[in-house]
């Protein structure tokens, strides 16, 4: 079992920021393996991600995950069923400077640990970043 955590500053207010991360179909804009999301009724969302396979061919895999969306406090809760129990929160918060967001990732999964997981949760806020601020723009 493994908990993992990061922060990065975003520079658009908090309520942009979270209408931007609420909107499921934005989802590849920031992770770069995933080709495509949609909501369906409730929390229910599908996503199609390209994905490398340990013997060294790529693959697109189609899976379900579920997203719920809590106004209050601007958080996102998601997860994929599965023996890897992924799972995760997305805080956002008024950053230090005004018109600024403090975002915040918080990740558990049963299986893969360490230096990989750190670095796909940094790839992924530089991506949020990025691509909220372009939208912004």
């Amino acid at each position: 079992m493994s908990d993992y955590d990061n922060t990065i500053t975003v520079d658009v207010p908090p309520d942009r920021l979270f209408d931007y991360l609420a909107d499921v179909e934005n989802l590849p804009a920031y992770l770069p393996r995933l080709s495509a999301a949609r909501r369906h009724d409730g929390e229910r969302v599908t996503v199609t991600a390209h994905v490398d396979l340990p013997e060294g061919s790529e693959q697109d895999v189609t899976s379900e995950a579920w997203i719920r969306v809590l106004e209050e406090g601007k958080i996102l809760v998601w997860g994929t069923p599965g023996p890897s129990d992924y799972h995760g929160q997305l805080h956002v918060a008024v950053g230090d400077d005004e018109g600024t967001s403090r975002l915040t990732v918080e990740l558990h999964t049963e299986h893969v640990e360490g230096a990989q997981v750190d670095d796909g949760l940094r790839e992924t806020l530089r991506g949020i970043k990025a691509a909220v601020e372009r939208a912004d723009g």
